[in-house]
């Protein structure tokens, strides 16, 4: 059988490998890296996103490597209380919400993918440079030569090479005026060990923190840097930064339960990076070729939902699939291209909200993120 061809061995494109695997589809990942290595900080999977990887077989492993959190509280960089909501189990959901670091996360899927589909299944130093239809599917060259599939889906993230030639006009990254620093912290845990929390200073500053497992606490400073618009430039996630750039912006602050220099300066690497997003497009595929994840919906990472959307992308996808054959690519595009432009939309709310200090505000915003975009929309 012909293999279906997926650029980029991220979290989209591994659990998509998994998924068709799932449905007895052969499957090769094709990677630009030479190497695939524990890379990044923390995430987090929203329960709709944990059911679907439970459903792999892969929840005990993902649960033993993660925090569940049961709740998420919001305070002001004087450390004074604001509002409190209930996260995962807590919440009545079915499944958990996990905290994880994105490296481990890889790792774990990619061990599973060459397990169950082959130490072959992932191709490195292979990212994709082009593609074109043949008379029976696709032939997709790569840095390593060229690969012949029966159809293609580009998970190859927010700089996607797959996109770029699907959708050749203006595309531009859109930036939130907001610089994203970024750290896992080896600190013990604060609080109770389960409770994420966001801290909101009067100069626009926010703090995004919560345990990962391992040993680590991660933590996202947003910095006003900049007015929104286009992003000149790719938004590179991995530039580096240091504890100088990060501290000045919290010296002020006052929190009894957590030791803010520590969190910054016992973190192994810190990064830079803008907070971008793009427009949703009108349509995502043509002919054998689709988009999953960020390379289809790019979104501000503010609602934990930017991983959670690739794996329910991988899930959609295989199940259309196998309902369809090959026409299952459009209608795959027809039932997610609705629902993550909703989310795109929902997250830059969820970000102009942040803007508020007002408990009200942030409990009826919030509130409605979770129950509207962080649980499963099938039964």
């Amino acid at each position: 059988m012909t293999p279906v061809l997926i650029a980029g061995a991220g979290i989209g494109g591994l659990t998509t490998a998994l998924t068709l695997h799932a449905r007895g589809f052969d499957a090769l990942v094709l990677e630009r890296a030479n190497d695939l290595q524990p890379l990044g900080v923390g995430i987090n999977l929203l329960p709709h996103a944990v059911r679907e990887l439970t459903e792999l077989g892969l929840g005990d492993a993902l649960t033993a490597m993660a925090v569940a959190p049961s709740a998420i509280r919001f305070y002001t960089h004087r450390g004074e209380l604001l509002f409190t909501e209930p996260r995962g189990l807590a919440a009545g959901d079915a499944h958990p919400q996990l905290s994880v670091h994105r490296g481990r996360l890889q790792m774990m899927l990619l061990d599973a993918v060459r397990v169950r589909l082959g130490a072959d299944a992932v191709h490195t130093g292979s990212g994709v440079t082009d593609f074109r239809h043949s008379a029976d599917g696709v032939v997709v060259d790569t840095a390593a030569g060229p690969v012949a599939g029966s159809a293609l889906v580009g998970a190859d993230g927010i700089n996607s090479v797959v996109r770029a030639a699907l959708h050749p006009g203006p595309d531009p990254l859109l930036s939130s005026g907001i610089t994203m620093y970024r750290g896992a912290s080896d600190i013990t845990a604060f609080l109770d060990g389960h409770t994420m929390a966001i801290v909101k200073a009067d100069n626009g500053v926010d703090l995004i923190t919560y345990p990962i497992g391992g040993g680590q606490v991660n933590w996202v400073l947003q910095v006003p840097a900049g007015q929104p618009g286009p992003l000149h430039g790719d938004a590179k996630w991995n530039a580096p930064a240091t504890v100088d750039d990060v501290l000045p912006h919290v010296a002020d602050w006052k929190l009894d339960w957590l030791d803010m220099d520590a969190l910054i300066s016992q973190s192994p690497a810190l990064f830079s990076y803008p907070m971008v997003d793009k427009d949703p497009l009108p349509h995502w595929g043509e002919g054998l070729v689709t988009l999953l994840g960020d390379a289809a919906h790019p979104m501000y990472p503010v609602g934990a939902n930017g991983a959670s959307q690739s794996i329910v992308d991988a899930r959609v996808l295989a199940d259309e699939l196998t309902a369809h054959g090959v026409a299952g690519l459009r209608s795959y595009e027809q039932a997610r291209r609705a629902e993550t432009a909703d989310v795109i939309a929902a997250n830059r709310e969820m970000h102009a909200a942040g803007a508020s200090r007002a408990p009200a505000d942030l409990a009826r915003v919030t509130t409605r993120y979770r129950t509207e975009t962080a649980t499963s929309t099938r039964s």
